[in-house]
């Protein structure tokens, strides 16, 4: 039985680890948050005998565990030795941008609940600075939004010759909440027939198979989609073949809620079907 890849996920609170943790699940890592160090190899062994077609696994560990700091090379050592590829991921950021992190969420440190963020800071990064010397990666979050580290932790873990290298983010959003920042290429959508208006369906978001229905069985929804895939299908290798690494497309109606949803999955699932790394993100559909 071929031991699973292990990535251990570690670094500074506030530099991302639930980010990268998500986005190696994304890619087909078993994924767990928080795990004990003292519990890894007996994970393993359940793992390996329980669920034997589980060939990779990510975990976040950290310092709100303990005995991470005190036991995690022991115990790595021990793994290693018995053939499991363990690697270690860490993720660092820049002071001002972990206190600008911590402040926008209203956080506490976990090491340093009742004092200053920047006293957690100083003290958890002086404590991590053994495991730092220890990664096999190492990942700056600092200029970092979620999307950037997501595409990035991907690339790093991907085969060689796996998914093409440029990575597709598709979003959903409503006019009415101002348009995205960072989108490559926006389409207006509101000209779609809206489920609002339908008393059956306006509760309901686009990821709603009623509300898929309404909005694609319409033939201006149909012409549309088969234009802008088409569209992609040939703007997509050019952006690669110049070198970008993603493409940000985002598509908007009024609210956010129904037509921009069906149609930011339905161009995610396209390309993730031409074995793109294709990531789909719905900012408003809560809000409406």
């Amino acid at each position: 039985m071929k031991n699973p890849r292990i990535v251990i996920i570690t670094g500074l609170s506030g530099s991302g680890k639930s980010t990268a943790l998500r986005a190696l699940e994304d890619i087909g890592f078993f994924c767990v948050d928080n795990l004990p160090v003292v519990l890894l190899p007996k994970f393993l062994t359940i793992t390996m005998f329980s669920s034997p077609d589980i060939k990779k696994v990510a975990m976040v560990m950290d310092l709100r565990e303990r005995s991470f700091l005190t036991k995690n090379h022991r115990i790595f050592n021990r793994l290693k030795d018995k053939g499991f590829k363990i690697e270690i991921l860490f993720l660092d950021a820049a002071d001002d941008a972990l206190l600008r992190r911590f402040s926008e969420t209203r956080r506490s440190h976990p090491l340093c609940e009742t004092g200053s963020i920047m006293d957690g800071i100083m003290m958890e990064r002086e404590k991590l600075s053994v495991v730092k010397k220890m990664a096999d990666r190492i990942i700056d979050t600092t200029s970092f939004n979620v999307h950037q580290l997501k595409d990035a932790v991907q690339r790093g873990y991907l085969p060689a010759s796996g998914h093409k290298k440029i990575v597709i983010n598709v979003l959903s959003f409503g006019y009415r909440y101002g348009l995205p920042a960072d989108a490559d290429l926006v389409f207006d959508v509101r000209f779609l027939p809206n489920p609002y208006f339908i008393e059956d369906l306006k509760n309901f978001d686009g990821h709603n198979n009623t509300v898929r229905d309404y909005v694609l069985t319409n033939t201006e929804s149909r012409e549309f989609l088969t234009r802008m895939l088409s569209l992609m299908d040939y703007i997509v290798p050019l952006y690669e073949k110049e070198g970008k690494v993603r493409v940000n497309i985002a598509f908007g109606c009024t609210g956010g809620r129904h037509r921009s949803v069906v149609m930011a999955n339905e161009f995610c699932t396209h390309f993730a079907q031409m074995n793109y790394i294709a990531n789909v993100y719905h900012r408003d559909i809560n809000k409406s």
